[in-house]
């Protein structure tokens, strides 16, 4: 039986957001470089639910 996406959720929740914190505390030393940086390093995460959450994660930290 798969693991349920909550399941899922559950148990990467804090290692997405400190990926997310790990990826934006690149962003003033990269500056305009830093949003095709990233993208390659999500694009590079698996499987594709965790990237997601670290997109996530990354878009809510960046707005607050």
């Amino acid at each position: 039986m798969s693991e349920s996406r909550a399941d899922f959720h559950r148990q990467h929740q804090a290692q997405a957001i400190q990926e997310a914190e790990r990826l934006l505390a690149r962003r003033d030393e990269l500056q305009g470089g830093w949003l095709g940086w990233v993208a390659g390093e999500l694009y590079r995460l698996k499987p594709a639910p965790y990237a997601a959450m670290v997109r996530r994660e990354l878009q809510r930290l960046s707005q607050g």
